[in-house]
């Protein structure tokens, strides 16, 4: 009895082992099946979210460009937004040439030069267009889209322009686009918003770096004009919302009062001052202009632009015509961190001329 008795029970004890073991491996297999459908589903989510980023709508001044799908063929026309395009690493199938500060006959700026051998070009596209837009050339480079953040084209020129290839256009007006602005749209243009930011840090950051050597620059009032040997009666000076003088401000320089009360139009980059009025310079610590040293002599020389105080004791930064510098006044990532140096000593030492 006592034999039966202990056969039942290790029975039962056998039967629950089972049991157990076969709860078990139904719990694993259905987290096995629960965690491949969370894996599955996290996968289509991924590639849905990817997908779904296009089309693309990029809202600009003269309309909007609606990308359906990444360009894989991408020009660029008119001023710097081909350096643009190179410092993320795509290589435009067409692009403009440069129309100032080139050396040869190239239409390539030293930095375009660089970056285009850094990337193993030896045969760019570059159209001969500084004469006005080729069309047909633009044409036949079959592009995805157009990139044109800065640039002065005309809504005629966009809507020509439409007909081949959806254009990104500048933001607001013509060549008024900071260097991060055409980063941003340029880089949008290509699908690339994500290494656009990131272009625009590291450039942040190479400025702010470069920067610590010139403390003297900061909170200098500066004034961009640009004067004419043929006729000293008037002055063309550049206002805040040009990339040139927004560059400045990025380095630590500030507008005068005295230049931005005369600014009635807040989308123009540029004004005209007569010479009669050359008082509004008076409050400058530094004047940038192009130029150079025979140019300086004779507005020093003049009766009345002579008695500004800027120029008077030489606190005056000219940049030579047809050189890379004259060119990165207008800058961009890739001109910034080819010129910067240069352009730092040139403001730096206008400015120590005030303590001399």
């Amino acid at each position: 009895m006592q034999n039966k008795k202990s056969f039942i029970l290790m029975l039962a004890m056998a039967i629950f082992a089972i049991l157990v073991l076969v709860g078990c491996s139904d719990e694993s297999s259905t987290k096995e099946v629960d965690n491949k459908e969370k894996d599955t589903s996290t996968e289509t989510e991924k590639a849905t979210e990817t997908e779904s980023q296009y089309p693309i709508t990029i809202k600009h001044a003269l309309g909007e460009a609606v990308l359906e799908s990444k360009p894989e063929r991408v020009v660029t026309i008119q001023w710097a937004n081909h350096d643009i395009a190179l410092a993320l690493g795509v290589v435009p199938v067409g692009f403009s040439a440069a129309n100032f500060g080139v050396q040869d006959d190239s239409g390539l700026l030293p930095w375009t030069k660089e970056k285009l051998d850094e990337l193993k070009v030896t045969e760019p596209n570059v159209f001969q267009d500084t004469d006005g837009l080729d069309f047909e050339a633009i044409s036949d480079a079959n592009p995805d889209v157009i990139l044109a953040a800065y640039s002065g084209i005309t809504p005629e020129d966009y809507e020509t322009l439409t007909q081949i290839a959806p254009v990104v256009a500048y933001p607001t007006s013509p060549w008024t686009t900071t260097w991060r602005e055409q980063v941003e749209f340029n880089a949008a243009g290509m699908g690339m918003k994500e290494e656009g930011e990131q272009l625009i840090k590291d450039t942040e950051n190479l400025v702010a770096e470069k920067l610590k050597a010139y403390p003297q620059i900061e909170g200098k009032k500066v004034v961009w004009v640009n004067f004419s040997a043929q006729d000293l009666s008037q002055l063309h000076i550049y206002t805040p919302v040009d990339s040139r003088v927004a560059f400045l401000e990025e380095l630590g320089l500030t507008i005068p009062e005295s230049i931005s009360s005369l600014i009635t139009d807040p989308k123009s980059y540029s004004l005209n001052l007569s010479t009669e009025n050359v008082e509004a310079l008076f409050d400058a610590d530094i004047i940038v202009g192009y130029g150079d040293e025979e140019l300086y002599n004779t507005i020093k020389a003049d009766p009345l632009l002579g008695k500004i105080p800027a120029v008077e004791r030489g606190s005056v930064a000219f940049i030579t015509s047809d050189t890379p510098l004259v060119a990165a006044g207008t800058p961009n990532p890739l001109s910034i961190a080819y010129t910067i140096d240069e352009y730092l000593e040139l403001i730096g030492g206008a400015i120590d001329k005030i303590n001399e």
